[in-house]
C-alpha cells in the first residue's frame, strides 16, 4: 500500500463508521421522509438518474463555473491590488469584510427580483459567498513574502512589477491553491442556495421540489451528489496543485 493511500484510510474508515451509524439510526426512527438511509438515498439516486445528470447537475454546473470564474477574477484582481497599494488596502478591505455580514437568504430573493429566475441571479450568490476566501486568502500569500527578498531585489534594481512577479506571486501560489479548495465546494453550495430560493432548474431546486413531496430520500440524493462532485473537483485542484508547486512537500 502506497503513502497516499495509506494516509486515505483512516478517513475512509471514519467515513464507512459514520455511514453505519446513520443507517442503524435511520431504521430506528423508520420514517424515511424525515431521515431516510444511506441505502434508500442511493437507490433514489439511481431512480432519478435521467433528470439528475442531463437537467439538473449540468444547470448548477453552469452557476458554479461562472461563479467561480468571476470570483477568481475579483478575488484575485482585489487582493493584487490590496498588496501592490495601501491606500487601495485601506479603502478596500473593510468593504471586502463587511460584505460577509450580508446573510446570503436575505439577499438572494432580491437577486430574483431583480435578475429573474435565469442563471445570472444565481451566479451572484455564488459569487458572494465565493469571493471573500479567494481575496483575503490570496492576500495574505502575498503579503508572506519574505521582506529580505524583496528587498535583495530592489537593491539590484528590480522594478515594483518584478518583485510582484519573481517573488509574491510564487509565493502566493499555495496560498492561491488553497484559496480555490475551499471556494469550490463553497461556490457550489451558493448555486444551491440560489437555486433552492428561486429557480427552474438545478439541484437545489430538484431538491426543493422533493422536499414539498415529502420525499426524504429525493431530497438527499441531489445533496449527495452535489458532494460527490465538490470533493472530485477540490482532488483535481490538489492534484494541479502538487504537480505546479513542486517545492511543497506533501502533508
Amino acid at each position: 500500500m502506497n503513502r497516499a493511500n495509506r494516509g486515505s484510510l483512516p478517513a475512509l474508515v471514519f467515513l464507512f463508521a459514520l455511514l453505519v451509524l446513520w443507517q442503524l439510526g435511520a431504521m430506528k426512527v423508520d420514517a424515511a421522509y424525515i431521515l431516510p438511509t444511506p441505502v434508500q438515498i442511493l437507490g433514489r439516486l439511481w431512480e432519478l438518474r435521467g433528470p439528475l445528470f442531463t437537467v439538473h447537475l449540468p444547470a448548477t454546473m453552469a452557476v458554479t463555473g461562472l461563479g467561480l470564474a468571476i470570483s477568481l477574477a475579483l478575488g484575485l484582481g482585489l487582493a493584487a491590488a490590496m498588496d501592490w497599494s495601501p491606500l487601495v488596502r485601506r479603502c478596500l478591505y473593510p468593504v471586502v469584510v463587511a460584505s460577509q455580514t450580508i446573510p446570503t437568504t436575505a439577499i438572494a430573493p432580491l437577486f430574483v427580483l431583480w435578475f429573474g429566475y435565469g442563471v445570472w441571479s444565481k451566479v451572484l450568490v455564488s459569487v458572494l459567498m465565493t469571493f471573500f476566501p479567494i481575496t483575503i486568502t490570496v492576500y495574505d500569500g502575498l503579503r508572506s513574502a519574505r521582506t529580505e527578498m524583496t528587498e535583495l531585489l530592489e537593491t539590484y534594481g528590480a522594478t515594483k512589477w518584478e518583485v510582484f512577479c519573481k517573488v509574491k506571486v510564487p509565493c502566493a501560489l499555495p496560498s492561491f491553491f488553497s484559496a480555490v479548495k475551499m471556494a469550490v465546494p463553497i461556490s457550489i453550495i451558493g448555486a444551491a442556495i440560489g437555486e433552492w430560493l428561486g429557480a427552474q432548474s438545478g439541484l437545489g431546486y430538484f431538491s426543493r421540489r422533493m422536499m414539498t413531496q415529502l420525499d426524504g430520500a429525493g431530497v438527499f440524493a441531489p445533496i449527495v451528489l452535489l458532494s460527490a462532485v465538490a470533493m472530485a473537483v477540490t482532488g483535481l485542484v490538489g492534484l494541479a496543485e502538487r504537480r505546479i508547486v513542486k517545492w511543497r512537500g506533501e502533508s
